[in-house]
């Protein structure tokens, strides 16, 4: 087996284990940096690769509920009180990554460069979603039904529910942009971040992972389009192929998993995931002192 072809199924499988672990809060991007560096995998400095493949995943998301999403265009064109101010709240949600990223970005790539760095995270978030469910003032916030026993499409759930969204006030949505601005850090979860976030500010658990969803549309979408702007021409062919190998890999196992986690995060609590962060976490101490 030659090189590059070695290299291409390192690609694949890491777009596989982006595909599944965007949308579960144990944060994607420690899974790749990290299982990049177990198997040896090179992506460049800039870590384009990383970056780029997980809007694969959320392209995945963007198909899946491309009929809401035409819903929330047209609405909003045409002036409907309950879409614009869904649309008013994911645009307030997405500045603020998307000025602290911008003037940020140099800063945020270093510390791909530092797995030191996912101990901290991935046990800090941990500890802190398992505070959370813990706090009986936030029990009440997410305490929902569990969806429909004859329900396997996700999609028309998500669709039945979408009305909550117009509930969530300016204020909550700026926390929860806020929180998706500590997510740059590698190690924290984009997902566990908004979604935990938007519990404390007094979101329902569904209401909260529905918005977290969507506003991971634009984040990645602008993140992928200034990544690949800044750096495109610095990737060499082999580069430019894993990234389509990776992305592609990304949005299939997306595709397969998504409805699973929307099934998931409406019945059951995080804490599972916060064990598992707490866990990672230790691991990657260990391996670190004995490396």
């Amino acid at each position: 087996m030659t090189e590059s072809v070695w290299f291409m199924l390192k690609a694949l499988f890491l777009g596989f284990v982006e595909g599944f672990t965007e949308f579960i809060p144990v944060s994607s991007t420690a899974h790749l940096l990290l299982i990049g560096d177990w198997i040896d995998f090179s992506s460049g400095n800039d870590k384009v690769f990383e970056v780029v493949i997980q809007f694969g995943s959320i392209l995945a998301v963007m198909w899946i509920f491309r009929a809401r999403l035409w819903q929330l265009i047209g609405g909003t064109l045409r002036g409907e009180r309950s879409e614009v101010l869904f649309a008013r709240n994911l645009l307030i949600a997405f500045l603020p990554a998307a000025v602290i990223g911008a003037l940020t970005i140099k800063y945020i790539k270093a510390m791909f460069h530092n797995p030191a760095i996912f101990v901290v995270t991935l046990v800090v978030g941990g500890i802190i979603m398992l505070w959370v469910e813990r706090k009986p003032q936030y029990a009440k916030h997410t305490a929902d039904a569990p969806l429909p026993a004859n329900t396997d499409d996700s999609v028309a759930s998500l669709n039945a529910r979408s009305r909550t969204l117009e509930e969530i006030t300016w204020r909550q949505a700026l926390v929860v942009g806020f929180a998706q601005c500590l997510a740059m850090v590698p190690g924290t979860s984009r997902s566990g971040a908004t979604i935990i976030s938007g519990m404390i500010a007094g979101i329902q658990r569904k209401t909260a992972t529905e918005f977290s969803f969507f506003l991971a549309m634009p984040t990645m979408l602008a993140a992928t389009v200034y990544d690949l702007y800044r750096n495109a021409g610095a990737l060499n062919e082999t580069q430019s192929i894993a990234i389509v190998v990776g992305f592609a890999a990304a949005f299939v196992s997306a595709l397969i998993v998504v409805r699973a986690v929307l099934r998931f995060v409406s019945r059951r609590t995080y804490r599972p995931f916060a064990w598992y962060r707490i866990g990672l976490g230790m691991v990657v101490a260990l391996w670190l002192l004995n490396r």
